[in-house]
């Protein structure tokens, strides 16, 4: 097997037959083995019966199907247990990204050495307002916390090396980041290239303002992980000991000005610094008994990728 494309979907019936049949048009002209992979993330428009149909006319047609709606990464994560291709391709099914570009993304994992090639959608169809300043903004400080140059981590068409798939573990809504965590797992070839976008076709997009808030939100979560994620107590339990540290000099300062310095002054209970030291002393146990749960947490952990199939298709 060459190529496993993982296709994740919700509500994409009417684009399904034409993205598969251009999908085997360009596998078939250029000789490659192959396998599709939808995912169903909980459809509720007939597209289980669409892509059952193509099954039956495709033998490389593969297919999970979702209980309810889980999600894009939990999708992602399904078709990537079940990929087994030298090379993973991930696309939407809303037909804005071109198969064409396939065989070029194959080459740069083959041939290259490239361990992840992500699309760069230089020219976009989209809203100037609601999608491409905000994407502007957001690949911008993507590229900035997780030290990947990439110009566009929201693009839906990338290439992996099959070790990169098998490694990481997208959870959450963390598919954004996908080449952050190849990175963090040691995938440090990681590439791009632009490639060609087009206007949706049909239905209306599933995404509104709030995945931008979402994604910011998501930036600081893995930024964390990836630099405190196995050591939470280098962070928590150093800001805890730091303001321990400054509330018992308070209370220290307090102690000996009252017993030694002015002992006929106010009560200590009176005073600002009292309150100061108590709050900064209770805060900083706060945080070190947190960094010391997240380090149990961490050694404890397991995958909390969660999600429900409720049929298949060729697995």
């Amino acid at each position: 097997m060459q190529i496993s494309i993982v296709i994740p979907l919700l509500n994409e019936q009417e684009s399904l037959k034409e993205l598969h049949d251009w999908i085997v048009q360009v596998m078939q002209s250029n000789h490659f083995l192959y396998e599709i992979i939808f995912i169903d993330d909980g459809s509720t428009d007939g597209s289980w019966e669409t892509i059952s149909t193509l099954s039956q006319q495709n033998e490389n047609v593969k297919a999970i199907r979702f209980l309810k709606n889980f999600g894009k990464s939990q999708a992602l994560h399904a078709g990537f247990k079940a990929a087994e291709g030298d090379v993973v391709i991930t696309m939407d099914a809303d037909l804005q990204d071109n198969p064409e570009e396939i065989p070029e993304m194959y080459r740069m994992i083959t041939q290259e050495g490239n361990q992840v090639v992500s699309g760069w959608k230089k020219k976009r169809y989209d809203s100037v307002i609601t999608k491409n300043i905000p994407s502007k903004l957001f690949n911008w400080a993507a590229r900035k916390t997780s030290g990947v140059k990439l110009h566009d981590f929201n693009c839906g068409l990338k290439a992996f090396d099959h070790q990169v798939v098998k490694a990481i573990e997208v959870h959450g809504e963390m598919h954004r980041y996908i080449p952050v965590l190849a990175k963090n797992a040691g995938f440090s070839n990681i590439s791009e290239k632009v490639v060609q976008h087009q206007a949706r076709k049909y239905g209306t997009t599933k995404f509104g303002m709030e995945r931008f808030i979402n994604g910011f939100l998501d930036l600081i979560t893995i930024w964390f992980v990836s630099k405190f994620g196995r050591r939470p107590m280098h962070l928590f339990g150093a800001l805890g000991v730091l303001m321990f540290i400054v509330g018992f000099g308070f209370a220290l300062y307090l102690g000996i000005d009252k017993l030694f310095l002015n002992p006929m002054g106010r009560l200590i209970t009176q005073r600002p610094q009292f309150y100061i030291a108590l709050t900064a002393m209770v805060i900083g146990t706060q945080l070190f008994l947190a960094g010391f749960l997240g380090e149990i947490m961490v050694r404890s952990r397991k995958n909390d990728t969660r999600y429900t199939i409720s049929d298949k298709i060729n697995l």
